[in-house]
């Protein structure tokens, strides 16, 4: 048993991780009926070709299916959040995840991750106040994928992925990566996790020029982390790494910002590092993020302009520029949306990357804390009031 904090009562687990409550309500919506005349299973087949936002405002029999595991299922934003600075005297460990209901303009907290093995995950330190601690993580096969982090003792926090199911509501462990480590490169392609070089416990030059991937279309037991070809030297174990999966293949480059830096590119397919193209890293200015991984995005966090990658000439094409991008530290792009993370975590920009002129409006975190990392994911199955 476990208490809901939204209804103040114990809730009962099932196996499979689902609760008696989600038992409750499947049979309360099979009993109801969604239009008069029809069949539940035709109004359902009607009712799933209509928007979700219209059906949200009609009635609530509709709100109950547009959330139930039947529904096909809308996406949203999931954040990873961190309270703004903590005291001298306060826990590290402030760091919570929330999803976006767009119907509702709601921020709904995640379930807690397994409990048997608290995972602490350290953003900042009272001790460096102008220090931010990466947490790493991924979207994959519809799953966020928490893959790096140090934890209070400045140690890696993670042996093992920590992954989230949104549809069932479910988080549990992946298999444990050979060496833990933070600082690392990490990306996927596919139903692919990748995670390469970075730093152990302490630094070793081998773990600093490897590369792993974890496949999570197989079976669970089959799961386990494979050695890739890595890399010819340690400089991409400096810091945190995104890794952008781009046409079968992942994209980085070794510095953050305007500064001189060095890229990398990877074929997943044929095992190899190539040469990267020269323009992809002269605009690489900023955060960078893949739409289906087949079209790519950067900010430039000094004068806030979204541009677009053209592979075939090599060059990026400004979309927008505009104040509500500057300073942003990560990109998040998928179904027509390019969503930013800017202000030092307090402000969520969101762009409409499809259509003409390119729209641009702000989402608010949730109060009184700042997003660490953003992602675009299924929404959750929920119970309606």
């Amino acid at each position: 048993m476990e208490t809901n904090p939204k209804l103040g009562k114990q809730v009962k687990r099932l196996p499979g991780g689902s609760s008696e409550e989600d038992h409750i309500e499947a049979s309360d919506l099979r009993n109801e009926i969604l239009l008069p005349g029809l069949p539940n299973h035709l109004a359902h087949r009607c009712l799933s070709s209509v928007h979700p936002t219209l059906l949200y405002r009609v009635c609530r029999s509709w709100r109950r299916l547009i959330y139930s595991p039947s529904f096909p299922p809308f996406f949203t934003l999931y954040a990873l959040v961190s309270q703004p600075q903590p005291h001298m005297n306060q826990e590290s460990n402030n760091n919570y995840f929330f999803c976006l209901d767009p119907l509702s303009s709601t921020w709904q907290h995640l379930p807690s991750p397994p409990m048997e093995s608290p995972v602490r995950l350290l953003h900042r330190h009272p001790s460096f106040l102008s220090r931010k601690l990466s947490i790493q993580s991924v979207t994959v096969s519809d799953h966020l994928v928490l893959v790096a982090a140090s934890n209070d003792q400045f140690q890696p926090a993670l042996a093992c992925p920590l992954v989230f199911r949104p549809l069932t509501k479910q988080w549990f462990f992946g298999p444990q990566i050979s060496v833990p480590r933070r600082w690392c490169a990490t990306g996927s392609v596919g139903s692919r996790v990748f995670v390469a070089s970075g730093v152990g416990i302490h630094y070793r030059g081998d773990v600093a020029r490897s590369m792993e991937e974890w496949d999570l279309r197989k079976d669970s037991k089959e799961w386990k982390w494979e050695s890739k070809a890595g890399f010819k030297d340690g400089r991409f174990s400096r810091e945190a790494i995104e890794a952008v999966g781009y046409g079968g293949k992942l994209c980085m480059v070794n510095v953050k910002g305007n500064a001189i830096k060095e890229g990398a590119l990877y074929d997943v397919e044929t095992d190899q590092w190539e040469e990267i193209p020269q323009g992809m890293v002269a605009g690489w200015n900023g955060p960078v993020a893949a739409m289906d991984e087949s079209t790519m995005y950067v900010i430039d966090e000094a004068d806030g302009a979204l541009s677009q990658y053209d592979g075939e000439k090599d060059r990026w094409d400004v979309l927008l520029v505009s104040d509500l991008l500057k300073g942003a530290e990560q990109i998040a792009a998928a179904r027509g949306r390019a969503c930013v993370v800017c202000a030092n975590g307090g402000r969520i920009a969101v762009v409409d990357v499809v259509t003409r002129p390119v729209k641009v409006w702000v989402v608010q975190p949730p109060p009184l804390l700042q997003v660490v990392a953003l992602h675009i994911l299924p929404r959750m199955t929920r119970q309606m009031e």
